[in-house]
C-alpha cells in the first residue's frame, strides 16, 4: 500500500481514538481468541492433521501470520516502504494529538473501563498465539505436514493421521 492510500485509510481511526478511551467504541475480539483464552488446550474434534490445520488457519485469519512463516512477497520498492514508513509515524502524530487534549487521560481509560477492555484483547491476543504453538506442536507429534505443524517442518515417512 502506498504512503498516501495508508496515511488516508489510518486517519479515521487515529482522529477517533478518543472514543476507545472513554470506551465508546471498542476493538473487536473474534471468536477464535475467545475459544483459545478459554482453553487454549482444547482438542475436541482435532483429530486429524486436516482439522488441526483448519483451525490454525482460523487463527492465522485473526492474528496475522506465526513467526515461522516466510514473509509474502510485496514486491515493493525501498521508496515504498519509505513511504508507509511515513504515514505510519503522520498517523501516531494524529493519534498522539488527538488523545493528549484529554486530561487523566489514564484515569479515564480505568473509570470508563476501556483499560479493563484493552487488557482483555492483549489476553486474548496472547491466548490465540499460544493456542496456535500448541496446535503446532500437536501436529508434530502426530507426523502432520504445515500448516497443521511450524512451516519448516517435514513429516517423517508419508504417514499422516
Amino acid at each position: 500500500m502506498d504512503g498516501a492510500r495508508q496515511f488516508g485509510a489510518g486517519l479515521g481511526a487515529a482522529a477517533t481514538a478518543p472514543l476507545d478511551d472513554l470506551n465508546l467504541r471498542r476493538e473487536y475480539i473474534p471468536t477464535v481468541l475467545l475459544q483459545a483464552e478459554a482453553n487454549p488446550y482444547d482438542l475436541r474434534n482435532l483429530t486429524r492433521c486436516a482439522t488441526i490445520g483448519a483451525e490454525i488457519a482460523r487463527l492465522n485469519e485473526a492474528l496475522g501470520p506465526d513467526t515461522d512463516e516466510p514473509p509474502a512477497p510485496d514486491g515493493s520498492y525501498l521508496s515504498e516502504r519509505a513511504a508507509d514508513a511515513t504515514a505510519e509515524a503522520a498517523l501516531d502524530a494524529v493519534r498522539d494529538a488527538t488523545t493528549d487534549f484529554i486530561p487523566g487521560r489514564g484515569w479515564i481509560r480505568r473509570l470508563s473501563g476501556a483499560e479493563q477492555h484493552s487488557r482483555h484483547v492483549q489476553s486474548a491476543v496472547q491466548a490465540g498465539r499460544m493456542r496456535r504453538s500448541f496446535l503446532k506442536g500437536v501436529g508434530m507429534q502426530r507426523n502432520c505436514a504445515p500448516p497443521a505443524a511450524p512451516a519448516w517442518f517435514r513429516p517423517r515417512g508419508g504417514s499422516q493421521r
